[in-house]
């Protein structure tokens, strides 16, 4: 297991990161998503953390809060020392019925802050992440009560989810601006079948400095090796239930296709390329894996130990390439004006 910094900060956490949206169930879609009881979520943190995972990763609105519950608890039951484990935690999603239960208002921050940290039963909160973008209050607000977190010592460091590009850029430049606390990650879907987020993310993080922390990596299971072309819900896994998140369906396919034979090269599964693919990836800090099952967590794990060779990164990056698109093929055109020549 190899252990990234967080952004740029000191803070280092491990490669995997241990994703709980299986933990507790509820209602609606986290029950399709996973239902785990206390004693099978405590399993799978128990075998995350003796394989060298430092960093877990929860939300607010998991099975309605049972999840950072059940994680709280685990941390506590297992003995896991609180300076050993990194405890990332989301807000934004709806927690109620009023118009000012959801979203990332200084009201709300601060009030289901304090609801978090009393679930996962701690005195601070490690990566505290804006779970998506509020098109109803500034961005200065946001930033002012994730401040005022830090400050007060309830969190040591602020990170964002699935916002794009400039709203990144933004928030970090009035975090500088304004001496706040600075966004350190983002949390973005990343995967072999769908990766959008290289045409402005990704230059974004790299620029700036911010981390970024990958979630459904396998597509949300079609990258497991469970589905194919023939049948589309054939396997167990959580597509079958939950046809989430969205994937060109042609292109999965052309990527499984390429992902088969380099896993029998290396005799692992097919779930493993794709976690692979990932941590070759320079921009990739973390790679966020969720499973029902240890059996699952144990494949996810063998991840670290898969080397992928230029050829077959290569093969991989074929299958899966973007179109182009503008800007993209015309920066890309223009930048080789000022490149040297070789001499």
């Amino acid at each position: 297991m190899q252990y990234n910094p967080l952004g740029r900060t000191g803070l280092l956490v491990s490669e995997l990161c241990l994703g709980t949206m299986t933990f507790g169930g509820g209602q609606g879609i986290w029950r399709n998503i996973g239902a785990l009881t206390q004693e099978e979520s405590e399993a799978l943190v128990k075998r995350a953390f003796e394989a060298g995972v430092n960093f877990i990763d929860t939300a607010n609105v998991y099975a309605e809060g049972l999840s950072e519950e059940i994680t709280g608890k685990a941390l506590k039951n297992l003995g896991i020392p609180r300076d050993e484990v990194v405890v990332a935690t989301k807000v934004f999603g709806r927690v109620g019925e009023g118009p000012n239960a959801t979203g990332a208002s200084r009201y709300h921050i601060l009030g289901e802050v304090q609801k978090s940290l009393k679930r996962l039963q701690l005195d601070h909160i490690d990566l505290y992440q804006i779970h998506g973008f509020d098109v109803a209050t500034p961005i200065e607000e946001t930033l002012e009560a994730l401040d005022t977190l830090v400050r007060h010592g309830h969190v040591r460091y602020i990170g964002l989810s699935n916002w794009a590009a400039w709203q990144v850029a933004k928030a970090t430049g009035i975090s500088e601006r304004k001496n706040l606390a600075r966004p350190v990650s983002l949390q973005a879907y990343y995967t072999l079948a769908g990766r959008d987020l290289e045409r402005e993310i990704v230059p974004m993080l790299k620029s700036e400095g911010v981390g970024l922390m990958v979630w459904s990596p396998l597509a949300g299971g079609l990258l497991s090796g469970k589905y194919s072309r023939e049948d589309e819900k054939s396997g167990d896994g959580r597509r079958a239930s939950f046809d989430f998140p969205p994937v060109e369906k042609e292109r999965g396919w052309t990527v499984l296709d390429a992902m088969r034979p380099i896993a029998e090269e290396h005799g692992v599964s097919v779930a493993q390329i794709a976690l692979a693919w990932l941590l070759h990836q320079e921009a990739v800090t973390s790679v966020i894996i969720g499973a029902k099952r240890v059996d699952q967590l144990e494949d996810n794990l063998g991840a670290v130990d898969v080397k992928l060779s230029e050829a077959e990164l290569n093969t991989l990056d074929e299958a899966s390439r973007l179109p182009a698109e503008y800007p993209g093929w015309m920066l890309e055109r223009q930048g080789t004006y000022r490149v040297p020549a070789k001499a």
